[in-house]
């Protein structure tokens, strides 16, 4: 979350900030913000005050108990007992106005950095890199969506996955399940020179999912398990992200380079069945993230590392793409500044996420108190966190089905993924 101390000290600058973001709301939310936290202040101060009297009477009750004057300590005790009542009445407000504060901060975006570009929303994002490996045109046997590319080969069996959990969840089978399964392969492998595989739990705390910023505005978003208090994980980012919390490291640890793999849930509320068919979009998906923690001195480069280690792998994998970076009013929560890497479907004919790497500043270290101490100084400061996905597998799936298929129906599988696929070089149609 935002510092509270900037809203005290510069309101101007967080308004600013939020501003660029387009959503007039946000700025009524900020003015509830700074206005719960002068609340706090005022009952603060009232309360010492009233502690400081009750102190006060103590010590003259005492005296006058001393002194034998029972009736001026008798009534200076009612006195003394009406203020508790009245301390205890602003302690009780006090803890109201502190949920209320606590509830419209964990709300408020992130302030986006001042090299992120203006902008109302995703038409605004501007191309910085690309297309790359792009081809001057493409056949038509290219030109057909995945979904019916995989249908023909016999790999993806989307009707048995509804009929197992429901309405968009996806199964691949054969050598679409060993594609699905040699991309996050193929992904770990090249991450592992720098970066500590993690393999964490798929369900988590609703602390967990709060201090990445998924809760409580997307809780919608979530499956839930309400009987045990735990949330499915969205991305591994959410526990990559907490593994730290409450803890002090020291400056030397940083940056701390995190990746794992995990399978992702989302419930897609208000998708509205948009990219419901094929692998587009699904409630449940297999995705490898690279995480990093560090100082914001390192932040800068850390967030082109996680760029770099995204490009690379799909421009592995010999895919046409393109790098955007996110404007300001397509910028999620958390995000501070962010870059998507797009790959081209000539199938589905349209640029697809396939990587997003962000930097949060210290918007989630501040809401899971993950905290360094710099060396020769006392006192600890906010930990930055960065991630990425490495790849997650469903739309680079869907690209590889489209991008290199054949006039045959075959699709060839890309060189980096054969070690993984058993032999297999090229997925051909059954019978």
């Amino acid at each position: 979350m935002i510092d509270v101390r900037l809203l005290r000290h510069d309101p101007e600058s967080v308004r600013v900030a939020l501003a660029r973001r387009g959503t007039p709301e946000l700025l009524q939310q900020l003015d509830a913000a700074i206005a719960l936290d002068e609340q706090l202040r005022q009952i603060t101060a009232e309360r010492d005050g009233i502690r400081a009297s009750v102190n006060e009477f103590s010590k003259k009750v005492g005296q006058a108990r001393r002194d034998g004057d029972t009736e001026l300590a008798d009534r200076l005790q009612v006195e003394s007992r009406s203020l508790g009542e009245t301390e205890k009445a602003l302690a009780e407000r006090f803890e109201a106005v502190q949920v209320q504060l606590r509830d419209v901060m964990l709300r408020l975006p992130n302030t986006p950095s001042a090299e992120a570009p203006d902008g109302a929303g995703d038409h605004d994002n501007p191309v910085i890199k690309g297309p790359l490996q792009m081809p001057a045109s493409f056949p038509d046997h290219r030109r057909i969506a995945h979904w019916d590319v995989a249908a023909e080969l016999g790999v993806l069996d989307n009707e048995r996955a509804v009929k197992l959990s429901g309405a968009m969840f996806t199964m691949q089978r054969g050598a679409g399940a060993q594609l699905s399964r040699a991309l996050c392969q193929y992904a770990l492998d090249r991450n592992a020179d720098a970066f500590e595989e993690i393999r964490p739990p798929s369900l988590v705390t609703t602390a967990t999912l709060t201090a990445t910023g998924q809760l409580p505005k997307f809780a919608e978003d979530a499956y839930a398990i309400e009987r045990d208090d735990l949330w499915c994980i969205p991305t591994a980012e959410a526990p990559l992200t907490s593994m730290y919390s409450g803890e002090v490291l020291d400056e030397s640890q940083l940056p701390l380079r995190l990746m794992a793999y995990s399978p992702c849930y989302r419930r897609e509320a208000g998708s509205a069945g948009r990219d419901t068919r094929g692998m587009l979009r699904s409630h449940e998906f297999d995705k490898v993230e690279i995480f990093a923690l560090s100082t914001p001195e390192q932040a800068p480069e850390m967030l082109m590392e996680l760029r770099d280690r995204a490009e690379a792998l799909i421009g592995g994998l010999g895919l046409p793409y393109r790098i955007i970076e996110i404007c300001t009013g397509d910028m999620g929560q958390s995000h501070h500044r962010s870059f998507d890497v797009e790959v081209y479907a000539p199938g589905c004919d349209s640029w697809l996420e396939v990587s997003s790497v962000s930097w949060f500043s210290d918007y989630q270290g501040r809401r899971a108190d993950i905290r360094y101490r710099r060396t020769g100084e006392k006192g600890t400061h906010i930990a930055n966190t960065l991630n990425g996905s490495a790849l997650a597998v469903p739309r680079v799936w869907a690209a590889i089905m489209e991008n290199f298929r054949e006039v045959d129906g075959s699709v060839i599988v890309p060189d980096v993924l054969r070690p993984y696929m058993r032999g297999v070089d090229r997925i051909r149609p059954k019978g």
